[in-house]
């Protein structure tokens, strides 16, 4: 403690410990110290002496700050002292300012010094999770710091950190938490930690924008007072940037969580717009940054298109034209508010339409579109609100072909009103203006009036210049041509040219109109040929541009200037190669690529406002095309033409062709609509069979038990009726059974034989069938299958008859050998009654049977007839395959008769065994009659010889 003391304050005794020496003997204290107290006064210590000497805490006691962090968890005191100590180790913030000559070597040193510890901090991901699990802790000593040294860490190695927090279970969750503390000093920290953690890391701004990070993000905002309120709105908007710049997928969320339209309250500014405060301007700033993400031009068409559309709905776009036509909006505000309107109506119709209709608050009105033309041709207007301005007015017609005969119809002579100043008024005006600026800015949008718009093109030839008193007027196009060949500036020339060269591209009209003025051509290889300056290279370029266009889209109306002759022009006076490399100039300007990177015209000065985005699209289609035409002999090309010629035949045949192939798949449509009628007509008819066949089984299965309870009752007195009936039989009698057994038989194979026939008569029809009459083929197949199982039914109906007779053989063997036996003789006469009664009623069932068979081939006969007359039309196809399915459910109705009684003999059959079981018979297998049948004879034989002796 006496050590503590003297650091801490204390009078010193002896000579004075360095820096070093201090920090060593507290990291020796904290690292050996038992007492809670000396391990915390330490620690506190070490904090005091972090920022002095940053390398020797850095160094020597990290790793015991770490272990305190570790073992230390119940005093949030340490915590805060070890988090605050870790801090100041490696952030790179310095307070004090130092001189101007030290400050970049220091900078220098601070930066290598935070990113060295940060680097050995992070090495073990563990103690990036541990720091997440202290942020769990309320404690405010222990949070707030924690979130201060995790954010350090993330700005010093971003990528590093997040990789670790991304598979760090709930780390980004623990992260979100920060936004819901009460206390806005934590609360706001953590606003600057998530805008560290989602810097260029898609998977971490997902999980934070599914975590409810918009509806947190805006609640803030809304609190805070929305624009008017301070920097806590602009740490918002800036983490909402991160989440939703570049990235699809939040940007769609935050679409379909109907949030666009909670951006609207943000936009509503009064009409004492004076006195704007900094903090005001910068959050007005990025609001309108973040609409701009949601609609940018880089976005998936169909994204941006749905994002535009929601800003109309809710009103936003609206809000935004109004602050468009405010009076005292700061001009920085005023230009990012063009901007972000100009991307929120470029290529959507609706929006573009009501951008039309706004008029500014002036008297009288003017639309808003002449209003900002005015600020763009007006020289003393700050050059980025003029670059905004052309912005607007290329997003406006982007894509609007209504839009862009509205503009050209205010340059016709048929339309100009004298009493206002119209939008083509103004844009001739700042064509021929003297400020070069204003020519490249008013010919820019004129090109954009034409663009992709042959009628237009054509309308604007038309447009007639008086120049001056008594002269007479000159075309738009010639009054064009005419400023380019007096000699004006680059920036003047290149506007001029991109207007031209826009303008009679595709339009083989206005290449004749220019062709037809006989000094544009030799101007133009004049100018070509010429050995000018390096600012001149660009102009010989968009030169060759705009001759070769001139040859491509010929249409060789002229005879002086057909496509052979400029093309001999070229090679006389300038050169094929020559010409190619002019044109080449185009591409490799420095400027050019920087214009074709995106729409928005992004110029750090006047003068580097050269190319046009839209025109740089232009000339990377054409460059191709026109020096493949310049190169071409007139062999090549008669060869081309030629082709052209064949392929216009081919794509003729092609079209006769195509028109059958239409033709043929409608038929094949109706023809797949009528299968599918029939087909689904079919279902139904099936699915009305099955439940008939389950409510036939139902009735079966009814049937049988009803007929089991009945069978129950009358047996005894079945058996007694039968046993009184065969007391009386004589051996007539028994011998008419035997024939009429043996004619049933021979019925029976007689019925089998015919089956057969009809069976393979039915097998030839079906395999003959007429592709009409498939539905007739079926059914026969269905009824083909019934055939066989009546035919499997009667096999063992006459298994079960040939049965009973070897049984009533056996009987009468019996009661012929035991005559003199009177007991014997009565068993034998009640088991002969029994049989015969079994016979009798098997002979009913055959003979009844017998009748349902030849109903069935009846039937049968009737189908195969109905089968033959279905081969002629469809029709009566379907009316016989309706009296076939009658027929069918007929004979299933007869089938299922015959399986009743069938079942109701086999009931019979297993009384009568049971009742010769009572009687002490001995039951046996048909398979063990023949050696019964031999056994018997051998005693009767034996009987007789006995008798006679």
């Amino acid at each position: 403690m006496n050590f503590l003391r003297g650091v801490m304050g204390g009078q010193p005794t002896g000579p004075q410990p360095t820096g070093a020496e201090t920090i060593q003997k507290l990291c020796d204290r904290v690292a050996s110290s038992t007492l809670l107290e000396d391990r915390r006064d330490a620690v506190r210590a070490l904090k005091s002496l972090s920022k002095k000497y940053r390398m020797e805490v850095g160094t020597m006691a990290m790793d015991h700050l770490v272990r305190i962090l570790q073992t230390d968890r119940s005093d949030t005191e340490i915590l805060g002292y070890a988090l605050d100590t870790l801090y100041n180790i490696v952030c790179n913030d310095e307070e004090e300012e130092p001189d101007e000559s030290e400050e970049e070597n220091q900078q220098k040193q601070e930066d290598d010094l935070g990113a060295l510890f940060t680097d050995k901090f992070v090495q073990e991901t563990e103690n990036v999770t541990l720091l997440l699990t202290l942020l769990e802790e309320f404690d405010f000593h222990v949070r707030w710091p924690g979130v201060k040294l995790l954010t350090a860490l993330l700005k010093n190695q971003c990528a590093q950190v997040q990789g670790i927090i991304l598979v760090s279970p709930m780390g980004v969750s623990r992260l979100m938490d920060l936004l819901a503390d009460s206390r806005e000093v934590i609360r706001n920290d953590g606003l600057l930690l998530l805008q560290q953690l989602t810097k260029g890391n898609a998977a971490i701004q997902k999980i934070v924008a599914f975590e409810n990070a918009f509806e947190r993000l805006l609640d803030i905002i809304t609190e805070e007072g929305s624009s008017d309120g301070g920097i806590v709105v602009e740490d918002c908007l800036l983490l909402l940037l991160n989440l939703l710049k570049n990235n699809s997928s939040n940007q769609n969320f935050f679409k379909e969580g109907s949030y666009i339209q909670k951006m609207k309250p943000w936009f509503e500014v009064g009409d004492d717009n004076s006195g704007w405060s900094a903090q005001k301007v910068t959050n007005l700033h990025l609001m309108l940054q973040l609409v701009r993400v949601m609609v940018s031009p880089v976005n998936s068409p169909g994204a941006t298109a749905s994002c535009q559309k929601a800003m109309f709905q809710c009103g936003l776009l609206q809000q935004l034209c109004t602050i468009l036509m405010a009076t005292g909006v700061p001009a920085d505000i005023l230009t990012e508010t063009i901007n972000t309107v100009s991307e929120v109506i470029r290529g959507s119709e609706v929006n573009q339409d009501y951008f039309a209709s706004v008029n500014a608050p002036s008297n009288p009105p003017r639309p808003a579109i002449v209003v900002l033309l005015m600020s763009m041709v007006n020289e003393r207007q700050p050059f980025v609100l003029r670059c905004a301005v052309l912005y607007c007015f290329q997003c406006f017609l982007y894509k609007n072909h209504k839009g862009q005969g509205e503009i050209v119809a205010t340059l016709l002579p048929s339309t100009i009103d004298a009493n206002s100043i119209s939008a083509g008024q103004l844009l001739c005006g700042g064509l021929f203006s003297a400020d070069s600026l204003s020519n490249w800015c008013a010919a820019v949008a004129l090109a954009h009036a034409l663009q992709d718009n042959l009628t237009q093109k054509e309308q604007l030839l038309r447009v007639q210049l008086a120049t001056s008193l008594g002269k007479p007027p000159v075309s738009l196009l010639q009054q064009c041509t005419n400023i380019l060949s007096q000699g004006s500036r680059v920036q003047t020339k290149v506007g001029l040219l991109m207007l031209l060269c826009t303008w009679i591209s595709n339009c083989p009209i206005a290449v004749m109109h220019f062709l037809h003025n006989q000094d544009n051509v030799p101007f133009l290889t004049g100018q070509i040929s010429e050995n000018l300056g390096e600012d001149e290279r660009l102009v010989q370029g968009l030169c060759a541009l705009l001759l070769g266009i001139c040859i491509y889209y010929n249409d060789n109306s002229l005879e002086n200037y057909t496509k052979e002759k400029l093309k001999q022009l070229i090679e006389k006076r300038i050169g094929k190669e020559n010409f190619v490399e002019k044109l080449g100039f185009i591409t490799k300007h420095e400027l050019y690529s920087r214009a074709a990177q995106k729409p928005q015209p992004a110029f750090s000065t006047p003068e580097h406002m050269l190319f046009d985005h839209e025109f740089t699209k232009l000339v990377k289609e054409l460059e191709g095309m026109i020096t493949k035409a310049v190169l071409k002999s007139s062999e090549e090309e008669k060869k081309e033409e030629e082709v052209k010629k064949t392929l216009e035949q081919h794509d003729s045949i092609v079209t006769q062709y195509k028109e059958l192939i239409r033709e043929q798949d409608s038929q094949i449509k109706e023809l797949k609509e009528q299968v599918t009628l029939l087909t689904s007509q079919n279902e139904k008819m099936q699915s009305t069979v099955s439940q008939q066949l389950s409510q036939i089984q139902q009735h079966k299965d009814q049937y049988n038990i009803l007929k089991l309870k009945l069978g129950k009752d009358n047996q005894q007195t079945g058996n007694q009726a039968e046993a009184a009936h065969v007391n009386g039989l004589q051996p007539e009698e028994l011998n008419q059974l035997r024939e009429q057994l043996e004619e049933l038989q021979r019925q029976n194979q007689l019925l089998q034989t015919q089956l057969a026939e009809k069976d393979s008569l039915i097998t030839s029809m079906k395999a003959e069938g007429v592709p009409s009459a498939e539905g007739s083929t079926s059914e026969v197949t269905e009824l083909q299958r019934e055939v066989e199982l009546l035919k499997a039914q009667l096999q063992s109906q006459t298994a079960e008859i040939t049965q009973l007779q070897r049984e009533r053989q056996e009987l009468l063997k019996g009661s012929e050998t035991t005559a003199a036996v009177p007991g014997e003789n009565s068993l034998y006469t009640e088991k002969i009654a029994e049989l015969e009664s079994r016979l009798s009623a098997q002979t009913a069932e055959t003979q009844k049977f017998k009748g349902e068979v030849k109903t069935l081939l009846e039937s049968r006969e009737s189908m195969e007839k109905d089968l033959a007359s279905a081969t002629s039309t469809a029709a009566i196809m379907q009316a016989e395959k309706n009296k076939l399915q009658q027929e069918v459910q007929e004979s299933k109705k007869e089938q299922d008769d015959l399986l009743m009684l069938l079942a109701d003999q086999d009931q019979k059959i297993l009384s009568l065994k049971q009742r010769l079981k009572d009687l002490g018979e001995t039951i046996e297998d048909e398979d063990d009659l023949d050696s019964k049948d031999q056994f018997d004879d051998e005693e009767e034989e034996e009987e007789d010889e006995e008798c006679d002796e």
